[in-house]
Formats: C-alpha cells, sequence, structure tokens
C-alpha cells in the first residue's frame, strides 16, 4: 500500500508538472501568436501577363519588385532567402536562392537616382532578372549554396573543427525571407473551368526578429496575392507599410516598361 501510495503520489505529481508546462507553453504559444503583423495585399493592377509581355520571368520580376521594396522601407540592401524546389533529386526538398544580387543591387540604385535614364533602368532590370534565374536554376540543379555550406557545418561539429567561416555565415539573419506559393494546390479544383475560383493561400512569419515574410500567389494574368508579415515588438518594421511600397515598386517597375515603349 506503501508502494502504491508513493507511486499515486508521483503519477499526480506528474500530471501537475505536465499542467504547468502546457500552461507555459500556451503563454508562449499566445505571445508569439499575437507578436504577428499580418498584412494580406491583393494586386490587380497587372499580374504575369504583363511580365511575361516585358519577356521576364514573373518570379524574378515579383523578386525585383521586393528589393526595391525593401531598400525602399529599409534604407539598405540585406540578405534575402527564397525557397527553390530541389524534386530533380530523390528526397530532394527545398534549396536557397539569394534574389539580393550585385545586379539587382545596380538596378535598385539606378531606380532611386533620378539621373538614370529609363532604357539604362530597364536594361539593368533585365540583367537583374536573369541573373536570378541563373541562380534559380543552379539551385534547383543542386548547385545551390546554403545547402551545402550547412553539409559542411555538420561535418565540422562531427570532427569538432571550429571555422569561423561557417559559424559567421550561418549566423547571418535573413531580414527578408520570400517564397512563391504554387496557384494549383488541390487536384480537385479545375482552374481551366473556373479560372476565378483563385485563393489568397497562406504565408509565414518572419525569421529575424526585425525582419519581413512574404509568401506571394502569382495567381492569374492579372492577380498577384501577398502575405507580409513581421514582428509587432519590432520599431523598424511594419507589415502595412511594407506592403505599399510593394504596390509602388510594382507600379513603378509598369510605368518604367510603359515609358520606354512609347520612345
Amino acid at each position: 500500500m506503501v508502494w502504491c501510495h508513493q507511486y499515486r503520489g508521483y503519477k499526480s505529481g506528474s500530471w501537475m508538472q505536465a499542467d504547468a508546462n502546457s500552461g507555459h507553453q500556451e503563454r508562449v504559444a499566445d505571445a508569439l501568436l499575437n507578436d504577428v503583423d499580418l498584412r494580406l495585399y491583393m494586386h490587380t493592377a497587372y499580374g504575369k501577363g504583363f511580365m511575361k509581355g516585358c519577356r521576364l520571368s514573373p518570379d524574378a520580376y515579383t523578386q525585383m519588385a521586393l528589393q526595391l521594396a525593401y531598400y525602399r522601407d529599409a534604407g539598405k540592401f540585406n540578405l534575402t532567402y527564397e525557397a527553390s524546389m530541389t524534386r530533380l533529386f530523390r528526397d530532394g526538398r527545398t534549396e536557397t536562392v539569394r534574389p539580393c544580387t550585385i545586379e539587382s543591387c545596380a538596378w535598385v540604385k539606378a531606380m532611386e537616382d533620378k539621373a538614370i535614364p529609363n532604357t539604362t533602368r530597364v536594361e539593368l532590370l533585365k540583367t537583374a532578372c536573369n541573373q536570378h534565374q541563373t541562380g534559380y536554376r543552379d539551385a534547383m540543379c543542386g548547385k545551390g549554396i546554403d545547402r551545402h555550406l550547412f553539409c559542411l557545418y555538420v561535418v565540422s561539429k562531427y570532427l569538432e573543427v571550429d571555422s569561423p567561416f561557417l559559424n559567421e555565415v550561418l549566423s547571418e539573419p535573413w531580414r527578408l525571407s520570400t517564397s512563391q506559393t504554387p496557384h494549383g494546390q488541390t487536384s480537385k479544383m479545375d482552374l481551366v473551368k473556373n479560372p476565378k475560383c483563385i485563393s489568397a493561400g497562406g504565408g509565414f512569419g518572419p525569421v529575424a526578429d526585425d525582419g519581413y515574410g512574404v509568401s506571394y500567389i502569382i495567381a492569374g494574368e492579372d492577380t498577384i496575392f501577398f502575405h507580409v508579415s513581421s514582428k509587432k515588438s519590432s520599431p523598424v518594421t511594419d507589415s502595412k507599410r511594407f506592403a505599399r511600397q510593394i504596390e509602388k515598386a510594382l507600379s513603378d517597375m509598369k510605368n518604367l516598361f510603359e515609358a520606354v515603349g512609347k520612345k
């Protein structure tokens, strides 16, 4: 009986501890949830139809718009993450594309310099988009950077070899984390028969405390959905403000091509 009494007391204590842990975890989850600043922006001025008319990849075009929007919002460039599928390989999941390149920075700076003619801006944008496409193809074909670096990091830990280089590059925050969500997410919806049955999809939170998470769906010829997220606790980010910057960037890019086309 003593053993049973002690056993029941132990179990009772375990349940109490479990309840306490559950309550703590719930409070942590609530705090994280309430700190998310989410803004859904539906861009209907134009979509992939216009982008293809400019002979540019819609994904590259959208990524360049995000680069311009971020520079205007933060006043600087930052490490940018874009997810890429690696389905060409067995058990392949994702690799990282880095949209913030030397070419994209050159174009963004040209957009902010009134002395640069529109024809030069268009050429710089095309160069930036082509570089982005090259990076995307490389990532998709197993020629990416970040999975390789992470593998080296795992091996260094296994061999107990300290690498200042790996420690530095893997600790850099992704202040702009992006991903394109596929439009057709279920086979039960026939988009050919029902082209207007589009969904805004979903998004994700920011990776860095002072960064943005941007999920986007190029939903049709004239529709793009953006899910912009940040943390309310961050004094430097604002999802509503960044969504407006995306809208302005897309508008400026269209005006740029139209101005060059008229000439």
